[in-house]
């Protein structure tokens, strides 16, 4: 199989692994606090490594990872119906790398395929035990329809969130720069952190997190990537800023400040990372 079709599909798999990471987190964020919440928490974490090991593998190919994010299963009424649609994603992930596994003549990529696959019928299998501990513990949605200006404020922080985790991910990926690389990997995680936060604070204040994303900035030179990094930033840690100002609610202040001041903090590392570009 020629490169450019492994490319194609292996980006297939990747644009899943993207969807299955928004549709398990989107269920342990509603369902609150508690162990199954945790462990789902835990699964989309597996998802995250897998999404992460595609990436890579394509830009080894000489490709280009995609940001687009494959079908979800969304619905269900209940915590019971939601861990059937997990098993139905499951599910269907599996078939798609048995399939992919049987194209590809490549070695070492099948047995990348195979390691996740592996991971894909363990998942199956703890969200088929969900259902019944769902319905046993009486797991239920505990969002609610809050619209007010912090519970928007949130919202736009998650918004805001999920968008730099795509765009320091790809940035980082196509920087082809071990420590830029390893920075901008870093910054994701910290800005994954910030999205739960947020999410959590949000669902259980009544509101529902709405797990979107805006545009990505993908320029190819480095600089231009950090300085686009930076300026967004700097955008928004004013913005938590002001937020914070606005809100009565103790709580929320403290952690839109926090998220502030890690966001200031983001916009340090990669101003090191511009200098370092600079005497290189």
């Amino acid at each position: 199989m020629e490169k450019t079709e492994v490319i194609k599909l292996l980006n297939r798999d990747l644009e899943d692994e993207h969807a299955a990471i928004i549709q398990y987190l989107a269920h342990a964020y509603a369902m609150g606090e508690g162990e199954v919440a945790c462990e789902i928490e835990a699964i989309s974490r597996d998802e995250m490594r897998h999404l992460d090991w595609l990436a890579e593998t394509i830009v080894g190919l000489g490709g280009t990872p995609g940001l687009e994010r494959g079908k979800e299963l969304p619905g269900g009424k209940t915590v019971p119906d939601w861990m059937k649609n997990d098993v139905l994603l499951e599910e269907g992930a599996a078939k798609q790398y048995r399939q992919h596994i049987a194209l590809i003549d490549d070695a070492k990529i099948k047995r990348l395929l195979e390691r996740i696959l592996s991971d894909e019928i363990a998942h199956r299998l703890k969200f088929e035990h969900f259902i019944e501990k769902a319905k046993k513990e009486g797991l239920v949605d505990v969002r609610g329809e809050r619209r007010d200006e912090t519970a928007r404020a949130l919202n736009w922080g998650i918004e805001h969130e999920y968008t730099v985790v795509l765009q320091y991910l790809w940035h980082g990926y196509l920087s082809r720069n071990a420590a830029m690389k390893e920075q901008m990997e870093d910054q994701a995680i910290n800005e994954m952190q910030h999205l739960g936060w947020l999410a959590e604070e949000l669902a259980s204040g009544g509101g529902k997190p709405v797990l979107e994303h805006t545009g990505v900035e993908r320029p190819l030179k480095k600089r231009d990537m950090l300085e686009a990094d930076i300026k967004i930033e700097k955008t928004v840690a004013a913005e938590y800023d002001r937020a914070a100002r606005k809100t009565a609610d103790p709580d929320i202040k403290r952690l839109l400040r926090r998220i502030r001041d890690n966001e200031l903090y983001h916009v340090e590392v990669f101003q090191d990372l511009v200098k370092k570009l600079g005497s290189s």
